[in-house]
């Protein structure tokens, strides 16, 4: 008989449930459905009137999602603006509501935090990526981010991390101990296609993949101008939206326009989505800064062979089933690229093992029973 105690949880942080804009949204998204389907409850507290890719979403009749229950806070929509005023009105209303835990997504979310816990609630911070170093954000943002991260250090319960390289950033900055609890990942059934419709006419096999958010730290400037360079007929399909980032992704096009193999098809999900990864030729992530990159676990469990820039938070997910490049190296990244569209074989190779590989080592069950084990006080 399992009598281990059930929660009463509320997470903050994301932009909305259910969406895929973010990494943060997936792992709320994995983390809150799998907690209620194991008999604890969930609240999930969702920006009001949010914006994608210039449509707004209006979600007042989905007052839950997979028995995780939703709520709206208000919400000024405005670069930096809207995170900041989500999560203020969200650490209000979680201080004054019926939970044991507040669990909060992303440094910037943190400002609030000391608000639930002088309510008593225990509290939770899972730091996705170190918000402030990210390229989008201006002075302001960057600035009230770091209160955010300080917040956490000091108020926080406990810390959990996506990678060593952030643990070993909070340990030498702050000597604030953290979790290492890595996110995970699960065996998709993949969607084997001649070809892709839906926003583009592509041939199976006949493309290279970028899926993530369009910033400028996921490397898209090197991968553009290296690509450029790359003697073959295979596309370049870069998906993805912009996130607070509408001038830079107007720059990427501009610098791409000139080859007619490289396709942008915007913000993308569901049956797409999943016919993209399952028919690529090769995946790249060329980022300068990562947390714990959800895309590339994906196209990892879907078999793809991967190339990524060799920051340790991608190297050391792909050991030796993936190709890694020197981060910000066009040079190179360009010679890697060229290599695997004239080697077949070696693509194949690296396909071959690798979704056995990630699935096995990352389980979103395994991570939802450390993070439980975390809300339960010592």
């Amino acid at each position: 008989m399992n009598t281990e105690p059930k929660f009463k949880i509320a997470m903050l942080g994301h932009k909305r449930l259910p969406s895929r804009e973010g990494g943060v949204e997936i792992v709320v998204k994995e983390l809150s459905t799998r907690m209620v389907a194991s008999g604890h409850s969930v609240t999930c507290y969702n920006r009001r009137g949010h914006h994608v890719s210039g449509k707004e979403y209006d979600e007042k009749g989905l007052r839950e999602y997979h028995g995780v229950k939703l709520k709206y806070v208000p919400t000024i929509n405005g670069k930096g603006l809207a995170a900041m005023t989500s999560s203020f009105f969200a650490s209000l209303a979680c201080a004054f509501g019926k939970y044991d835990v507040v669990h909060f997504h992303s440094e910037g979310s943190c400002v609030m935090l000391w608000v639930p816990k002088l309510f008593g609630k225990r509290c939770i911070v899972t730091i996705h990526g170190i918000d402030h170093m990210r390229a989008k954000w201006g002075r302001f943002a960057r600035w009230y981010i770091m209160i955010g991260e300080k917040c956490a250090v000091k108020f926080a319960d406990e810390i959990i991390v996506l990678s060593k390289g952030v643990q070993k950033y909070f340990l030498d900055k702050y000597n604030r101990t953290t979790i290492y609890i890595p996110n995970g990942t699960i065996k998709p059934d993949k969607k084997i296609v001649p070809y892709i419709h839906a926003k583009v006419d592509i041939k199976r096999e006949n493309y290279i993949l970028y899926i993530g958010r369009i910033v400028p730290e996921k490397g898209l400037t090197y991968l553009i101008s290296a690509f450029k360079k790359v003697k073959t007929d295979k596309q370049l399909i870069i998906a993805g939206g912009a996130s607070d980032t509408d001038e830079f992704v107007a720059e990427l096009k501009k610098l791409a326009k000139e080859d007619e193999r490289i396709i942008f098809t915007g913000f993308i999900q569901g049956t797409m989505l999943e016919e993209l990864y399952s028919n690529a030729y090769l995946y790249t992530l060329p980022s300068d800064l990562e947390g714990m990159p959800l895309s590339l676990l994906e196209a990892m469990s879907y078999g793809n062979c991967c190339l990524v820039s060799d920051i340790p938070e991608c190297a050391d997910v792909v050991e030796d089933y993936g190709m890694t490049f020197k981060a910000g190296d066009v040079e190179d990244l360009t010679r890697k690229l060229q290599e695997l569209c004239d080697n077949q074989e070696l693509v194949k190779r690296y396909k071959n093992n690798v979704s056995d590989y990630v699935c096995s080592k990352y389980s979103w069950d395994d991570v939802v029973k450390q993070t439980i084990s975390l809300y339960r006080a010592k």
